[in-house]
């Protein structure tokens, strides 16, 4: 994007600053982290380096500027906020072409995180005046032995800093998800964005700046994970640690301290399919939930368990679908654009290559030119495929034959990850059963996996995550329970 405007304050050359104090600045570093396009393969966009000090100066700013926005009445948050919702809206193309650039969305895809971005922090100030503004009054004698000598207040505060750290699938909109609810509650927020996403990001950011808000409340740091990552998620003067992502969660979980932690690090959705199913209905839901953004999606359908007597059907539908898809760049808008790097790429291949080896149908031809991998599905997938058990975060959906729902239920739970899964039958009953029976954070009954409407709770089991989010989910874990106990002189009773 040229330097133009507004927007040329955030670029120094042709390096997008970081932001900290309300200000965009150079790293000291004087180095810088390159954004490589995944679909010309080069150089798109270059960000600062920021270091370890760096960091430190913006923990100090942070715990300051939380001080002072802990006291900004509940009214006075949600106004800023719905003014940023606004900001961020009206520069939605400009944020799009990022998205479009850096990850390889497809153009309409990426409009659309942005909308539904601005639409999540207006939701997110409506909700946290409502949930904020309540607090509990309890009495004593409800427990037995006691009379009513002592009155309890109960409300919730703020934790402090939150670190924020969004995938690059979502960079802005799974950002929103967690500054919105942060700032509403209290908190000031440090945001460390993926290096692929980190321009959308910060885009997304200089709106909050253009609302108003206080200086040194919201920072957005970038650079290399492998310099500041540890660095950032250790650091002392973080109190929550919110994550999208992958494995690393894992191991920041293990370092971060005693700390709430939000986390939500993938899955392997499965997809049940039943005899009775709407057959139609569940192939253009494999579609949609297969091979949406290329299947990099954290909530898409990753494998197939459908009832071997309606397999043949099911597998010619989805294939006459899947040769309607159209492959290519993603300012084209097409179905199946590049995937986000060259080692995803080859990771996926690596898939491909385990199930050919070990006799898996493949309905289409395999086909890859750089990062761009052409939609496949694979048939007659069995249990000993790597591409059985692993998230391949592209456009490679297995399918294993059933011969019962049992079978289906076992394969969904021997899996290590637990995020979504989804059944499809005109039984509501045995749907009922099979969703209480998966060891899921959510199961969809006749509709691929989805994150959202995002006011929905959203969470995980095993090495899927912890916690969970959705707004009001998002709110209270970034809060937490301060109780007021006023002690009578003697027992008191409302006489009516």
């Amino acid at each position: 994007m040229a330097a133009t405007g507004v927007l040329a304050e955030i670029l120094d050359g042709d390096v997008y600053k970081y932001y900290a104090d309300g200000e965009w600045k150079k790293s000291t570093s004087g180095k810088s982290v390159a954004i490589i396009n995944p679909t010309t393969r080069k150089p798109q966009y270059k960000v600062q380096a920021c270091s370890q000090e760096e960091v430190n100066k913006v923990m100090d700013s942070a715990k300051a500027a939380q001080k002072s926005w802990a006291k900004t009445p509940l009214w006075k948050r949600a106004e800023l906020l719905h003014k940023a919702a606004a900001i961020l809206k009206e520069h939605k193309a400009a944020i799009a072409e990022c998205l479009v650039k850096e990850i390889a969305k497809p153009a309409k895809d990426a409009v659309t995180e942005v909308v539904r971005s601005g639409d999540l922090v207006s939701y997110c100030a409506e909700e946290g005046v409502r949930i904020l503004g309540e607090g509990k009054f309890l009495v004593s004698d409800s427990f037995p032995g006691n009379e009513r000598t002592k009155y309890c207040l109960t409300s919730k505060i703020p934790l402090g800093v939150i670190l924020a750290i969004p995938p690059f699938n979502y960079p802005v909109n799974l950002a929103v998800s967690k500054i919105a609810p942060a700032l509403i509650a209290g908190n000031s927020i440090v945001l460390k964005p993926p290096t692929q996403g980190a321009v959308a990001a910060l885009h997304m950011v200089y709106c909050f700046h253009l609302a108003g808000f206080p200086k040194g409340l919201i920072s957005c740091v970038t650079g290399k994970g492998s310099e500041i990552g540890d660095f950032l998620t250790m650091h002392p003067g973080v109190n929550c640690i919110s994550f999208t992502g992958g494995d690393t969660g894992i191991a920041i979980s293990k370092k971060a301290g005693m700390i709430p932690l939000q986390m939500e690090l993938g899955g392997k959705d499965a997809c049940i399919v039943l005899e009775d199913a709407d057959l139609d209905l569940v192939a253009a839901n494999i579609i949609k939930g297969g091979f949406s953004y290329s299947g990099q999606r954290c909530t898409a359908v990753k494998v197939v368990l459908v009832i071997e007597s309606v397999a043949d059907t099911l597998v010619e539908k989805v294939k006459a679908k899947v040769a309607k898809l159209s492959v290519g760049p993603p300012e084209d808008d097409c179905d199946i654009t590049p995937v986000v790097s060259e080692s995803s790429a080859n990771f996926i291949e690596g898939l491909v290559n385990d199930a050919k080896q070990k006799g898996a149908t493949f309905c289409q031809e395999y086909k890859r030119e750089g990062n761009l991998i052409w939609p496949l599905l694979l048939d007659n997938v069995r249990p000993d495929m790597r591409i059985a058990w692993e998230e391949p975060f592209g456009p490679v959906l297995p399918v294993i034959r059933i011969n019962s729902v049992e079978e289906g239920i076992h394969h969904c739970n021997a899996s290590n990850f637990g995020l979504q899964g989804c059944v499809f039958t005109k039984d509501i009953n045995k749907a009922m059963m099979i969703s209480d029976a998966m060891e899921s954070g959510t199961v969809q009954i006749n509709s691929a996996p989805a994150r959202g409407p995002d006011h929905f709770p959203f969470q995980g089991i095993k090495d899927s995550g912890i916690g969970s989010q959705g707004i009001t989910n998002s709110i209270n874990m970034m809060t937490k329970i301060k109780t007021t106990v006023i002690n009578l002189p003697s027992p008191s009773y409302t006489m009516g």
